[in-house]
């Protein structure tokens, strides 16, 4: 098993379904009010150079609820704003804390940190991969819908740091995936590569209504993510024709669940009717960032 929790292509199906097992353990043992201080005495260090919600306030109550300590570290208040190598905050801290989460920009700069560190590392965002989100999709999913792994899956929007995780995920369980982006707008070429040369079940295309015709899940996400606000008017027009509305969820399976990592634009990228109707199982795919990163978090931790 993996010491870190960098991008889902690094752990096995096998390790993964796992963590869906033991989340499932924890989140009804929470729900019950049953203590399960799996992470008594231990402190996770959080490493914030891009600003949250749901990260923060789920991996700080996580390890709350497991019986340990979390501590919010920004880089505008730490030597890492000031340019203190990456190398040099992961060996320090692996002698102050248990495990690192870190929300940044870079994925080489998370992958560096992982090297330099004797404690897991876990990445809660970068422009490259969003991990613990796709896990708690899949998770999610698998709560409202049987057998999750043979469903059809359809990301509609920017080939973003979402889209490149669901390819992975794609590959990793075996499961259809349509993506389906503006021209322009593809996903990482390395991923994409990767996949193709797996024999991935991962297919793209320009036609948002192609990719969603049938299928059992619907996923989006902002147009513009964080540092990119300045190609909002941009993008806007680029993505004009990909938003999930009624017409779109119309042509899917008529069971079909919608997904949204949050925070989310109403009526841009997904209508406000769809964020709040029948299919959306948005706000459980929330909450299920807690309790999922609690048991990645015990897996690497305890």
């Amino acid at each position: 098993m993996n010491k870190d929790f960098l991008a889902l292509s690094d752990w096995s199906r096998d390790d993964l379904e796992k963590i869906f097992e033991l989340t499932r353990e924890l989140k009804a043992m929470q729900k019950a009010g049953e203590a399960h201080p799996l992470l008594k005495g231990k402190t996770l260090g959080m490493l914030f150079e891009k600003s949250s919600t749901r990260t923060r306030v789920s991996f700080e109550v996580g390890m709350f609820q497991l019986g340990g300590h979390a501590l919010f570290l920004s880089s505008s208040t730490t030597q890492m704003g000031r340019g203190e190598p990456i190398k040099d905050t992961g060996r320090v801290m692996s002698r102050y804390v248990d495990g690192i989460m870190i929300r940044t920009f870079s994925q080489e700069a998370v992958e560096e940190l992982a090297r330099c560190s004797t404690i897991p590392v876990i990445n809660g965002l970068t422009d490259m991969y969003h991990p613990c989100q796709l896990m708690a999709d899949l998770f999610t999913v698998s709560e409202h819908k049987a057998h999750y792994r043979d469903l059809t899956y359809c990301w509609i929007g920017d080939g973003n740091n979402m889209a490149n995780s669901w390819i992975n995920a794609a590959l990793t369980f075996g499961f259809e995936l349509r993506v389906a982006t503006p021209p322009g707008y593809e996903p990482d070429a390395t991923v994409m590569a990767r996949a193709a040369a797996a024999g991935a079940k991962v297919t793209y295309t320009n036609d948002p209504f192609a990719a969603a015709r049938g299928a059992d899940v619907l996923n989006t996400d902002v147009w513009a993510s964080m540092g990119q606000e300045d190609e909002q008017a941009q993008r806007v027009e680029a993505f004009s024709g990909f938003q999930i509305n009624d017409e779109l969820v119309a042509v899917a399976a008529p069971d079909c669940i919608v997904l949204h990592c949050l925070p989310a634009h109403r009526d841009e990228e997904i209508t406000d009717a769809v964020i709040e109707g029948p299919h959306s199982v948005v706000f459980d795919e929330a909450e299920n960032r807690l309790h999922v990163q609690k048991a990645i978090m015990a897996t690497l931790m305890k």
